[in-house]
């Protein structure tokens, strides 16, 4: 659930990419984005264990994939607030998981 915070600028929007997103959080995200003007540019299901495959789409079997979801906008601050959001849910998410495990 950790976040690469690779920030690209180009002449027209930046890019930000979430790698090893959950599953469940995905349509969370994704209603994030569009909340803020960002646009979902990719979303990427990679093996664990084969760095040649790479699907585009959820595979039957998502066991062993590490999903990247990559999001642009032409503000960046929008960008920052989403990833911003995105790790406070992440950081509450394992709080109360660890609250569990006790």
């Amino acid at each position: 659930m950790l976040i690469e915070k690779r920030f690209q600028e180009n002449e027209n929007y930046a890019l930000l990419e979430f790698h090893n997103v959950n599953k469940e959080t995905i349509p969370w995200l994704e209603c994030l984005a569009n909340e803020y003007h960002c646009k979902v540019e990719k979303k990427e299901w990679r093996s664990k264990y084969n760095n040649y495959v790479v699907y585009d789409y959820e595979p039957f079997c998502s066991e062993g994939f590490e999903i990247t979801v990559t999001l642009s906008c032409r503000a960046p601050e929008f960008l920052n607030f989403v990833r911003y959001l995105y790790e406070e849910k992440m950081q509450v998410i394992n709080y109360l998981n660890d609250c569990v495990m006790l």
